[in-house]
């Protein structure tokens, strides 16, 4: 399987805006069929994932991933998990798959579809997962890796993206050394991949 590693954006850049439909739209008390950037300024801190439903590296990370999101959730951190595949080519992709997904497995954070791919695009995403943890001013601070497993290696923890929320909750910044993620690359629409992704 062929592996595509984050772009790893530079540190310090705002969180590009989005506004994107919601797969699951009642998980929140948001309210409304659509998430954007700005229904999270109550936040102390935002990750952003981009992620899909048939990557075997989310898939593997999956689990954990959804332990990490409640139990931070709780601490003032939120969390949205965004699908930028084609669909038409990834029917697993699709909206309704994204929704029974996120049932099927009680995400507790919206999972919105960019299907036009432009917020991808302003997020210079590369793979699923690929991770964004902005702080409370909405400037980066930490993109990169879940934590150092693989697939068909011993279960993800999330240490990376732990020790990151940990050192932001607390002192608002983010020190530890970052190493860029890996997985499937995003599935570009024929014709439309970035000059990033390329």
């Amino acid at each position: 399987m062929a592996v595509t590693e984050s772009t790893m954006m530079e540190l310090g850049q705002p969180a590009p805006e989005f506004s994107l439909p919601a797969a699951n739209p009642g998980v929140d008390d948001r309210g409304g069929e659509r998430r954007s950037l700005a229904d999270y300024t109550d936040a102390e801190a935002l990750v952003v994932v981009f992620m899909c439903n048939h990557c075997p590296y989310v898939k593997h990370i999956e689990e954990a991933l959804l332990d990490v999101a409640r139990e931070y959730q709780e601490r003032g951190a939120q969390f949205v998990g965004i699908c930028s595949n084609d669909p038409e080519r990834y029917p697993d992709d699709s909206f309704d798959s994204m929704a029974e997904r996120s049932r099927e497995k009680d995400y507790p954070f919206p999972y919105l579809q960019d299907e036009t791919q432009e917020v991808a695009t302003a997020y210079k995403a590369a793979c699923t997962p690929d991770i964004y943890v902005f702080d409370e001013e909405r400037t980066l601070a930490y993109r990169g890796r879940f934590d150092d497993t693989r697939p068909d290696g011993e279960a993800a923890h999330g240490e990376d993206l732990r020790q990151a929320l940990d050192e932001l909750l607390s002192t608002g910044e983010v020190t530890m050394e970052q190493a860029p993620s890996m997985g499937c690359n995003i599935k570009w629409t024929p014709g439309a991949e970035p000059a990033h992704a390329s």
